[in-house]
């Protein structure tokens, strides 16, 4: 759905106060205010998609012998590159290294910015929540339509990750690995728990990682694990030995599982005619993801419930702070000794790991524009956080059309002449032709995002937000 604030409406409301009830948080005026930090950590994440990390990674694959390292220090660049980009299968290192084999596991507290793109939409979810329930609270709309209300837009979300991955294909895909039909999956259990007594939800939350932790290692092989045949590769570190073998990549419960669910649905169509098959996910991602991911967004409502009533503080940002390092030293310490630490599978000690630099980082969001009065240069990117979905929709379908049609044929000029500066100030023997080609892995995103930021703030002028 889409909404259009009134002209005279702030797009920010502060309620007045309300009544607490057992078991809920609805909070002070200001508590109950948009939080910028919110809003800003939305924008920042939605920014690096829509961007698609601006081309870096892209760029880190240029040939060795190009004129552009003398530009750019090489190495340096593939060390900012590991971030832009998914590693293999195991998701934490040693700090200074990019391969997962080395060091000890206790040592283990690196990770690809990348792959903390989903658990921060999965977190963020989670934040959200306490303020749309308090706000829907006291406008005084029924328990029953704030849970219809969050089923719809469960449903919504999953079939938008459908949509979005049938797009080259004949017919529709039924894969629910994209992160939209993944946080619809769990969104609605996960609603069910707002407002319950915290002892309840923390419960949840143990049980969803002990149930999986106890469901993957012990859940016996539907068939024999050959790795070759499920683009499985030793070399790439994607198969674990005992006693984690069952978390090796397309050789776990949760593929197995999808090697009949999937199967249940109606499949696209091969060039001959013969329907195909669900046999394995390239990239290792499964349907299940969702369940130990609903923990990843209950840390959200966690710190959403907390800082819902907390003051806006430097106490409040201590606490932020000592959760982090806690949760990510959690998910270490089960890495070391529980399960691997595995984005693409979402492990339990993924959750803790991920779920603590994600709190970081909103701690930090919470520090500029919150307490700190920066509050300002968070426009760039609340503009984009408040059209969230929009954003998100616009970067997975219209990039290529936008590059053409817009930036292509009406700016190429502006391009141009950036780079002939660029060419100026560098003393690089590139032709302004040849920097194009060159630079295309980064001009390509970074162009388009322009537009979609530009689009963006003309909603937000418009007072157009849309809306799940």
């Amino acid at each position: 759905m889409t909404y259009r604030l009134k002209p005279e409406s702030k797009d920010q409301p502060t309620p007045s106060p309300a009544k607490s009830r057992p078991g809920k948080s609805t909070g002070n005026s200001d508590s109950l205010g948009r939080l910028t930090s919110l809003d800003a950590f939305r924008g920042f994440i939605m920014i690096m998609l829509a961007a698609s990390g601006f081309g870096i990674y892209g760029l880190s694959k240029t040939d060795e012998a190009s004129d552009l390292w003398k530009i750019v220090n090489h190495e340096t660049f593939e060390r900012i590159a590991f971030h832009f980009e998914h590693p293999p299968w195991q998701s934490n290192f040693v700090i200074g290294s990019t391969d997962a084999e080395e060091g000890s596991v206790w040592l283990k507290w690196k990770v690809s910015f990348w792959d903390l793109i989903q658990p921060s939409f999965m977190f963020m979810v989670g934040l959200a929540m306490p303020f749309s329930y308090a706000r829907r609270e006291k406008t005084g709309q029924s328990g029953f339509k704030r849970m219809l209300h969050a089923l719809i837009r469960a449903c919504i979300l999953v079939l938008l990750g459908v949509f979005l991955y049938s797009r080259r294909t004949e017919s529709t895909n039924w894969i629910f690995t994209n992160v939209l039909a993944q946080i619809g999956l769990g969104y609605f259990f996960v609603y069910l728990l707002v407002g319950v007594p915290r002892w309840t939800q923390i419960t949840a939350f143990v049980v969803i990682l002990v149930g999986t932790t106890v469901g993957m290692q012990f859940t016996p092989e539907t068939s024999e694990f050959i790795p070759d045949q499920v683009n499985a590769s030793y070399a790439e570190g994607d198969v674990f030995a005992e006693p984690y073998v069952r978390w090796s990549k397309n050789g776990n419960a949760f593929h197995d599982f999808d090697t009949w669910f999937l199967n249940q649905f109606p499949r696209p169509e091969n060039k001959n005619g013969e329907v195909n098959r669900h046999e394995f996910n390239a990239g290792g991602y499964t349907t299940l993801n969702f369940v130990p991911s609903m923990a990843t967004i209950l840390l959200g409502l966690f710190v959403g419930q907390f800082v819902l009533v907390a003051p806006r503080s430097s106490k409040t940002l201590g606490i932020l702070v000592l959760a982090a390092v806690l949760c990510t030293a959690l998910g270490v310490l089960a890495g070391a000794t529980c399960c691997p630490i595995v984005k693409r599978i979402w492990t339990p000690a993924w959750v803790l790991f991920s779920g603590g630099y994600v709190i970081g980082i909103f701690a930090m969001m919470y520090l500029l524009f919150d307490l700190l009065p920066f509050k300002k240069l968070a426009f760039p990117l609340v503009v984009v956080g408040m059209n969230s979905i929009a954003v998100y929709m616009m970067g997975q379908m219209l990039r290529p059309w936008i590059y053409k049609e817009v930036v292509t044929t009406h700016f190429s000029w502006l391009i141009d002449k950036c780079l002939g500066w660029v060419q100026d100030l560098s003393g690089v023997a590139y032709s302004v032709e040849e920097m194009r080609v060159a630079l295309e892995p980064v001009i390509m995103p970074t162009s388009v995002f322009v537009v979609i930021w530009l689009t963006c703030y003309w909603m937000y002028r418009q007072r157009i937000f849309i809306r799940i």
